[in-house]
């Protein structure tokens, strides 16, 4: 057999438009995808969604596994523990209505600390004995554990409502949306062991350089777990502000800074916190600029942006900007040694913004888990 002659196009009939199976194979496809398109994208899309969801459910698993073997280990508790703290996890906040004309912000507060409240001595009843560093510990234990339960019940849930109505338009927010819901999950997992051992995190930061500058004065509390103390700089009073260290707590600022303001009526206010880069940017860069740097529900900021407006004080920040796994795992050499640059960036900061004689309120922002004063 001579195969020298072979013509594919004489085999596949494209030497003649009118072929009628070259016509099926061009036509079919378009057929299937017109109609079976969505189905098609969605089954490719389940499957890799799908594997998100078996880790987030892995890290919750996890990071439960870790408190109760770090609890039984290290501190007396109940009996029933479990089937208590799994209650706690389960717990929920309803947030106030929005269309209040005289502001939600004070309602908002009142349901946090109720709840922050409630979780401390929910900890305190069931150990016998357990001191106020491990009382914080369990407490942000219990949030991370709490927080990645949520997270893999909404993205379940939103996964198996668009795969039951097979609606793909309806998974692609999910589908983009998961790669940041990832990330901040498998950061939570990791933090569960730095916040064990008592370490300092990368959102210490702040704490870390107010703390310092706290060195040689004398402290004392002045808002819940929050700490205060006077220095002076270069004939100007220094109020300094942090959470009190090393408990895994970030204060209350926001009450701390009220009750300053009211009693010393200071001139500037500067806050020194952690902020998230952006993608291109290097860690541990630094940043200037104005208002009040401080994150959380909102309730603090809104307590600082409310004195400070009232009293015409301005606010000024500044920021080392890093990832949220870097904010909430071990804190990174080089976060560590920005500490003493953005100690001079604040000294720079008083003298261009303020004069001889005048008070600056200092507030140092952030989980101050390790960090004394």
């Amino acid at each position: 057999m001579d195969f020298t002659n072979f013509d594919i196009d004489e085999l596949m009939g494209m030497s003649d438009d009118s072929n009628p199976l070259m016509m099926l194979l061009w036509i079919l496809p378009i057929i299937i995808l017109i109609f079976y398109g969505q189905r098609i994208q969605l089954f490719i899309t389940s499957g890799e969604i799908k594997k998100s969801i078996d880790k987030l459910d892995s890290f919750r698993d996890e990071s439960k596994k870790e408190l109760f073997s770090y609890l039984k280990n290290n501190l007396k508790p109940a009996s029933n523990i479990e089937s208590k703290l799994d209650k706690l996890f389960e717990y929920f906040t309803i947030m106030p209505v929005d269309i209040d004309p005289n502001g939600i912000m004070p309602k908002i507060n009142h349901l946090i600390r109720s709840r922050e409240d409630y979780t401390r001595n929910q900890i305190t009843l069931l150990f016998s004995d357990i001191d106020k560093v491990n009382i914080t510990k369990v407490q942000n234990l219990v949030e991370i554990v709490t927080t990645l339960q949520l997270m893999y019940k909404i993205t379940r849930h939103l996964f198996l409502t668009a795969k039951k109505q097979k609606n793909f338009p309806l998974i692609l927010p999910l589908q983009m949306m998961i790669p940041f819901v990832m990330e901040e999950a498998e950061a939570l997992k990791e933090a569960v062991s730095a916040i064990e051992q008592g370490q300092p995190i990368g959102d210490g930061i702040g704490p870390m350089v107010v703390g310092d500058m706290m060195r040689n004065t004398t402290k004392q509390e002045i808002a819940f777990e929050t700490i205060y103390s006077e220095s002076k700089f270069e004939e100007r009073k220094l109020h300094l502000v942090k959470a009190e260290g090393p408990y895994s707590t970030v204060g209350r600022l926001g009450e701390a800074a009220k009750l300053i303001i009211e009693k010393r009526r200071p001139d500037l206010i500067i806050m020194i916190d952690a902020a998230l880069k952006l993608e291109g940017e290097e860690s541990a860069e630094t940043a200037q600029g104005f208002g009040a740097a401080i994150g959380g529900i909102g309730t603090e900021r809104f307590q600082i942006e409310e004195i400070a407006t009232k009293n015409k004080i301005p606010v000024f920040a500044i920021v080392i900007k890093q990832s949220i796994k870097e904010a909430v795992t071990l804190m990174t050499k080089e976060i560590s040694e920005k500490a003493i640059s953005v100690k001079s960036d604040i000294h720079q900061m008083i003298r261009e913004n303020s004069k001889p004689g005048q008070s600056i309120i200092i507030l140092g922002v952030g989980n101050t888990i390790g960090v004394s004063q």
